[in-house]
C-alpha cells in the first residue's frame, strides 16, 4: 500500500531504532542496503536514501510517505504534505538549528554587521537556497558558496560566515565559532505526497503508522507506577504523584486499601519510589512502556 523512504546518514540509526519499538522493524539483507521491507500488510515497499533527496521525491510521488528534516523540506521547496513532527534527531529529542555563525573573535553581532563589515558577505554553507533567501531577506548582498563539509574551517580564508547545522553546539564552539543569528529551528517530520494523501486508503495508513511512531516517541523516558496504599496515607502518595492527567484510583477488593497507578518522568524515578514508600505506599511497581497514545 505505501511506498517508504528513511533517511540514511546521521538519522539512519536512530530512524531504524524508532521504527523497531514502533513494532515496524525496518529488515535489510545488511547494513548498507538501500532496499529494505516492513512485515506489515500496510507498506509495500522501503528505500534508505539520503535525507537531502527525500522531500523531491516525495513530493514528485516517487514515494507515498518518508521521514526527512524540516530543514532539507525548506531548502528544497518541495510540495509536501506534513503529518507531524517526530521529536528525535541523531543525538537528542531536541531539534536541530540552521545558524549564521562567524568566528568567535570577530566583532560581528547581526547580520547587518556582516554587510557593513563586508559588503558582500562570503557564506558557505550546505544550504544554499535557505542561505540565499535568508540574506534577501535582510537585504544584504551575499556570496554563497556550497559546501560539501568541514564547513566550520573555511572562516576565515574562505568565508566570512558560515550557515551551518547544530544539534549541540559542540563543533561550532570546538571550531571557535559564534552565533549571531538561528535562521531555522528544524524538527524530524513524517511526509507524505499530497496526491497520496488525497487518497482516503492511504491517507488513513498514513495516519495509523504516525500513532504508531509518536506514540513510541511519547513513551521514551516514561514509566508506568502501580502501588498500594492504605486509605489514611492515600491523600500523601496522591500528592506525590506526577502524573499525565490525574493518577488511577481503585479500591482493593476486601478492604479499606487502594491501588494506584501513573505514568511519570524516569528521570525521576529514583527519589519518587523511596519518597512513596516513606509517604506509605507498598508493593510498588515500575513497569517499562512501549507507546502512549492519546
Amino acid at each position: 500500500m505505501l511506498r517508504v523512504v528513511l533517511p540514511k546518514g546521521s538519522l539512519e540509526r536512530s530512524t531504524l531504532d524508532l521504527f523497531e519499538q514502533a513494532d515496524l522493524a525496518v529488515m535489510r539483507s545488511s547494513d548498507v542496503d538501500y532496499r529494505g521491507t516492513i512485515d506489515d500488510p500496510r507498506v509495500t515497499e522501503v528505500k534508505i536514501l539520503r535525507p537531502q533527496e527525500i522531500p523531491r521525491y516525495v513530493a514528485d510521488g516517487l514515494f507515498d510517505v518518508g521521514i526527512t528534516g524540516r530543514d532539507w523540506i525548506e531548502e528544497t521547496g518541495s510540495d509536501v504534505v506534513s503529518l507531524g513532527e517526530l521529536h528525535y534527531s541523531k543525538a537528542t529529542a531536541r531539534p536541530i538549528n540552521i545558524v549564521l555563525a562567524v568566528a568567535d573573535s570577530s566583532p560581528v553581532q547581526s547580520v547587518h554587521d556582516l554587510a557593513a563589515a563586508h559588503g558582500v558577505v562570503r557564506v558557505a554553507t550546505e544550504y544554499p537556497g535557505l542561505t540565499e533567501r535568508y540574506f534577501a531577506a535582510a537585504g544584504v548582498k551575499a556570496d554563497v558558496m556550497l559546501s560539501y563539509g568541514a564547513t566550520e574551517a573555511k572562516i576565515p580564508d574562505i568565508a566570512d560566515a558560515v550557515v551551518e547545522v547544530t544539534e549541540t553546539g559542540r563543533a561550532l564552539r570546538a571550531a571557535k565559532l559564534r552565533v549571531i543569528d538561528t535562521i531555522l529551528v528544524s524538527y524530524t517530520e513524517l511526509i507524505a505526497n499530497p496526491a497520496s494523501y488525497r487518497d482516503p486508503g492511504l491517507r488513513h495508513a498514513m495516519g495509523q503508522l504516525h500513532t504508531l511512531l509518536s506514540g513510541t516517541l511519547e513513551a521514551r523516558g516514561k514509566v508506568l507506577v502501580k502501588l498500594n496504599v492504605a486509605e489514611p496515607a492515600l491523600d500523601a502518595v496522591i500528592a506525590l504523584l506526577p502524573s499525565m492527567k490525574s493518577p488511577t484510583v481503585s479500591k482493593l477488593f476486601g478492604g479499606d486499601d487502594y491501588a494506584v497507578e501513573t505514568v511519570v518522568p524516569k528521570g525521576s524515578i529514583n527519589t519518587l519510589i523511596p519518597s512513596l514508600k516513606d509517604a506509605g505506599a507498598s508493593d510498588i511497581i515500575e513497569l517499562p512502556i512501549a507507546k502512549i497514545v492519546h
